[in-house]
């Protein structure tokens, strides 16, 4: 059965997006208008119409910030503008959601409209204890929203195979329903860049290696692993931090006390906290000597895809779905993490440091290893992460939902 319309619930959109699931739905929505119309609903004040694609904003009702606890307002919003997306006239043939922000929007919306109701899991609240710190005990409501979501949905996409294994494992979904769809990169987009005015803007030297992260300020991205690598790095490689975006003002103070500790022992690191525009992050990924992502969870890992595109050899955590992203010593070095049982806390944090800095240091001290690995990395990008071919897949899912629904 042909689709005639797609609708896609998210928190993040254009100009909102703060993380890889906001950039996963703003090339998705672009790539399936190319074959459907499709609609986005999503939160914010977006209102606008392009070819194919139309975008609408919902703002959260006021009353979920009366008279309650602040760290509450983030699930209740979301409840309330859920029911807002849902009930609002919608003539699509498939709801698609993402993230737990929108998949109660996805869930009630499937019962009101009577249409097949999708979800991607870009991260699983069980496997994100320290939300508890940003939600307090709104926490469990999130993780409801979620569990019940999963648990009703139509069809489950995972990003990565580990991510599917984590659905099984913490939700029990039924394997015939989940399905393994990568996040994509445009290759147009993601290229080398060879000015370097950004780099010179912020006191970069183009001229000398630097290791680059880029990423939220969160427990889940590992920076903090990272800014205590810095004492183990070569003196001689710049470090650049694009990290803005803190979780809680807990973890910002952490952030502020580890950098200025790692700048008492050397010179040459870069904080710049707050998120640049998108070419200007191009420039920083294209000129990186070597490219850091220290997550101690990470369903997918855009951030390494999007470094690859530009030729930047990576090294990274051995978690979740990087190491189908990153080839070890190929595209990058993968780092091993034991976590202590039952949490995100390495068991070992002095010796993960460590190792992370070992993998920078042999990477930006050797160029030509440094060449060799960024370019098989945009290789591996262009053979296998196009957003057209995310967006046939993806397209295949919706028409198989359609044809078992009307007994096709």
């Amino acid at each position: 059965m042909r689709l005639r319309k797609v609708a896609l619930f998210s928190n993040e959109y254009p100009p909102n997006v703060y993380g890889g699931a906001g950039v996963h739905v703003e090339y998705l929505s672009r790539a399936l208008a190319e074959f459907v119309p499709v609609e986005v609903r999503c939160f914010g004040t977006q209102d606008r119409e392009e070819p194919n694609l139309r975008v609408k904003g919902y703002q959260p009702w006021e009353e979920m910030s009366r008279n309650t606890d602040p760290r509450f307002v983030g699930a209740t919003g979301a409840f309330s503008r859920s029911l807002a997306m849902a009930k609002d006239t919608l003539d699509a043939d498939v709801v698609h959601c993402h993230t737990w922000y929108t998949q109660m929007a996805g869930l009630i919306a499937a019962k009101l409209w009577d249409i097949p109701f999708v979800l991607t899991t870009h991260s699983l609240e069980p496997l994100r204890p320290w939300k508890a710190e940003q939600l307090g005990p709104a926490y469990h409501l999130s993780s409801w929203m979620e569990r019940t979501a999963i648990e009703n949905a139509d069809a489950v996409i995972a990003v990565s195979r580990e991510t599917r294994n984590d659905v099984f494992d913490h939700f029990g979904a039924a394997e015939t329903k989940t399905h393994v769809i990568h996040n994509g990169i445009d290759l147009a987009e993601y290229q080398r860049d060879s000015a370097t005015e950004v780099l010179e803007k912020h006191g970069i030297d183009p001229t000398r290696p630097y290791v680059l992260f880029v990423g939220r300020i969160t427990r889940q991205k590992g920076i903090i692993h990272l800014v205590d690598a810095i004492p183990h790095i070569d003196p001689e490689v710049q470090v650049v931090l694009l990290a803005g975006a803190p979780d809680t003002e807990t973890i910002a103070q952490e952030m502020k006390d580890h950098i200025a500790a790692a700048r008492a022992q050397r010179r040459g690191i870069t904080w710049i906290d707050e998120m640049l525009p998108r070419r200007e992050t191009i420039q920083f990924y294209s000129h990186a000597a070597v490219f850091c992502c220290p997550s101690v969870y990470e369903p997918f890992g855009i951030i390494n895809l999007e470094a690859m595109a530009c030729k930047t050899a990576v090294v990274a955590s051995r978690v979740g779905g990087i190491p189908e992203v990153v080839v070890p010593d190929e595209t990058g070095i993968l780092v091993d993490l034991e976590l202590e049982r039952g949490t995100f806390f390495p068991k070992d944090p002095e010796g993960f440091s460590r190792a992370l800095a070992a993998g920078i240091n042999r990477i930006a001290r050797d160029p030509a290893l440094a060449r060799r690995m960024g370019e098989a990395g945009r290789k591996r990008a262009e053979d296998h992460f196009s957003w057209r071919a995310i967006a046939q897949k993806t397209l295949s899912l919706y028409e198989a939902l359609l044809e078992r629904k009307h007994g096709m």
